[in-house]
């Protein structure tokens, strides 16, 4: 493969899964670490991509870029769709969740609204929207006080409080980014706080991630990958990323997007384990 070649090849890569990893292109280009490591320098210059510790992310993804939430919510809209379906499937009737601020756990919210005798706990006044939009007498919203962030989520020293007394069974986290080394992060410090006390509230952590989040770094982790029950993310994930996943997290499970002969019109399903 000419380098020519090799640098359309990973840009396109960082473009598609957000960020990618130096042994990651090693493997799948049958170059040396060398070789790839010019050509990252050769894309940082055109401004293509950023170069990171070990690899390389989408330019001007910073630890401490905090997207709005009007702007987070059209990117990856089919495969947030595809992972709330299958995330709402570990609630039962009855059971306490938490649901943090954030565009997939918004997503989530959607898919609940029908689930009888559910409490909810949440730091999102758009998720506690969600229910009191379709209100049903069996339900109970709790919504949490605080600082709201640019990505609407209410944080701080308030949040907190309200969280550490709940005893929740199951709580849904989304994340800014997700990396091996990091864990589970945030770009906001506060948020970062107050995810990580309502982590701490509920029998159960599940995170809920599209495949863009691997490698991204927030400025604060919120949890280590190990403290994770569970991780509902999309097949776009690539295979060394889900192979640390499976080896770190309770359970993995992957929502694959079916195309139909209408590509707007796609149904998720959950893949066998490899």
């Amino acid at each position: 493969m000419l380098a020519r070649e090799r640098q359309s090849f990973i840009a396109d890569l960082v473009r598609e899964r957000g960020a990618v990893r130096v042994s990651e292109l090693t493997r799948e280009l049958d170059v040396s670490d060398m070789t790839v490591r010019r050509d990252l320098d050769r894309l940082a210059r055109l401004g293509i991509l950023d170069k990171v510790h070990g690899g390389a992310t989408v330019p001007g993804r910073t630890s401490t870029d905090e997207p709005g939430f009007e702007r987070k919510s059209d990117r990856e809209r089919v495969e947030k769709d595809a992972i709330a379906s299958l995330a709402s499937s570990l609630v039962r009737p009855g059971y306490a969740v938490g649901l943090s601020a954030g565009t997939t756990t918004w997503t989530l919210a959607h898919q609940l609204v029908d689930v009888p005798r559910i409490t909810v706990v949440t730091n999102s006044v758009r998720i506690a929207t969600v229910f009191y939009q379709q209100p049903r007498g069996d339900q109970t919203i709790i919504l949490t006080g605080g600082v709201r962030t640019p990505s609407d989520a209410l944080v701080g020293p308030v949040a907190v409080a309200a969280l550490r007394s709940r005893n929740l069974d199951l709580v849904f986290m989304g994340v800014h980014g997700m990396d091996e080394q990091t864990g589970f992060s945030s770009p906001n410090l506060l948020e970062a706080e107050t995810g990580r006390a309502l982590a701490h509230a509920g029998r159960r952590l599940a995170v809920v991630a599209d495949h863009t989040k691997w490698g991204v770094i927030g400025l604060s982790t919120i949890a280590d990958l190990d403290d994770a029950d569970v991780v509902v993310t999309d097949e776009g994930l690539h295979e060394d990323a889900m192979h640390i996943l499976r080896d770190r997290v309770g359970d993995v499970l992957v929502a694959a997007l079916d195309a139909t002969p209408e590509d707007s019109d796609r149904r998720p399903r959950e893949l066998p384990a490899p």
